[in-house]
């Protein structure tokens, strides 16, 4: 069993790595393809952008095949991917690489989970289900800076390379490890739609856009902010992802804690909070200690939000969780590539290195409003419901005993697996 799972664990690290990589790599590609940072930075974007169609697409085309034979192939599809981005010979050649690797980003995750699930008893289940999320959160502490330093080293297209490698051996892991799984119930998808007729799950779909968003717009042009504006050197880059990741970890953690106890309040005070701290991220990105102080609590905050927004739609598309969490994969990553737009859409007409950074305060700040606004629909809703009548979904919803979990849980991509530990504390109670 624990073979298996870190088979599951390898390729999620893979994953993790070839999606956030680049934001380290940003000055190499742009100065070795002769594009701008703005036009590098699209490749966050186009991922994003990847992950929005694949997450649904994918699932739903794998939904006839055994899961095995589904996580196979979408090993094999990332492996082809990052293959054409370390031989890319142009800028359309390394985004098609890109396009193609985030195509399987959502289904894996989401297949995935179910997999780990069966693998042990009911009583065991987010246990494995963490272990394998384990893979992604690694992949930002130690993946990311690791990829970037050897891309800094050696070329951006060694890092590919390297993460070409991890996905064969993934690859390979799964083949040999990983015990045969049925195909999914036949209809199931078709029934889950319905849910999305209701406005709740529209608003908390646009909340995670928009929080989410706010945290990429500054990510996303974090090298260039670091390195023009701080004072740092490319090479100090990767210590500062590292230092980012730990940030990460920390606010997942406090996030999925202050989510089981209070979901809207701690999602109004997250949001909150990540537009203050992008404000201040403004004025501390010119000195090199504030920024790097600064820097930590802006992966505590930002990455916070990812419990509590995967909670909230859960909450609001009970009913429907494997559709529902593909959709929120989607929308994690929409925001990624919003975010991403928008930053360098201001860098591109010469607002400067903060105009990012102040945009994704605007877009947290837009994500608290429509926060605020389903809250307060909630409110409403409860004021006007009749004696005798359903109270709806439970605040903070927890799959019976022995029912199965969702083909596509809710993860960022950025996202995906950030959330893992407000997923792992709601099975587990």
């Amino acid at each position: 069993m624990r073979a298996s799972l870190l088979a599951l664990a390898i390729g999620a690290f893979g994953i993790g790595t070839t999606e956030f990589v680049i934001v380290g790599l940003l000055p190499e590609v742009a100065d070795d393809l002769s594009v701008s940072i703005p036009s590098a930075g699209m490749l966050v974007t186009g991922y994003a952008l990847g992950v929005v169609v694949g997450a649904p697409l994918m699932t739903a085309a794998g939904a006839r095949l055994p899961r095995k034979t589904m996580l196979v192939v979408l090993m094999a599809v990332f492996i082809a991917g990052n293959l054409l981005c370390a031989l890319a010979g142009d800028y359309t050649a390394l985004m098609g690489g890109r396009l193609i690797a985030a195509l399987t980003h959502g289904a894996f995750f989401g297949i995935g989970s179910v997999v780990a699930a069966d693998l042990v008893a009911p009583d065991r289940r987010a246990s494995a289900i963490a272990l394998m999320f384990t893979g992604l959160t690694l992949a930002n502490v130690l993946g990311v800076p690791l990829g970037t330093f050897l891309g800094q080293e050696f070329g951006w297209r060694s890092t590919f390379w390297a993460v070409t490698g991890i996905g064969i051996v993934g690859l390979l892991g799964l083949i040999a490890l990983v015990p045969a799984q049925p195909a999914p119930e036949r209809g199931a998808l078709r029934g889950e739609l319905a849910v999305f007729r209701k406005p709740q799950v529209w608003l908390a779909l646009t909340t995670t856009v928009l929080g989410f968003g706010g945290v990429f717009a500054s990510f996303t042009y974090l090298a260039p902010m670091m390195t023009e504006l701080a004072g740092f050197s490319d090479g100090a880059v990767a210590w500062l992802l590292v230092l980012f990741g730990v940030g990460l970890c920390v606010g997942n953690v406090l996030g999925g804690r202050a989510a089981d106890r209070a979901l809207m309040p701690s999602l109004y005070l997250i949001l909150g909070g990540l537009c203050l701290v992008l404000v201040i991220f403004t004025f501390t990105s010119r000195a090199a200690v504030p920024a790097a102080i600064t820097l930590a609590a802006f992966g505590a905050i930002g990455f916070a939000t990812v419990p509590p927004l995967q909670a909230r739609v859960m909450q609001q598309a009970a009913g429907a969780p494997a559709l529902a969490s593909a959709a929120n994969i989607a929308a994690f990553n929409l925001g990624n590539a919003l975010g991403a737009w928008l930053g360098g859409l201001a860098v591109a007409h010469g607002l400067g290195w903060t105009s990012p950074t102040w945009i994704g305060a605007g877009l947290a700040a837009a994500g608290l409003g429509t926060a605020a606004l389903s809250g307060r629909l909630d409110r409403r809703g409860h004021g006007s419901r009749k004696s005798g009548e359903s109270p709806g979904p439970h605040p903070h919803p927890h799959p019976q005993p022995g029912a199965e979990l969702p083909t596509a849980p809710l993860t960022n991509a950025p996202g995906a697996g950030h959330g893992t530990r407000s997923i792992v504390e709601q099975k587990s109670r």
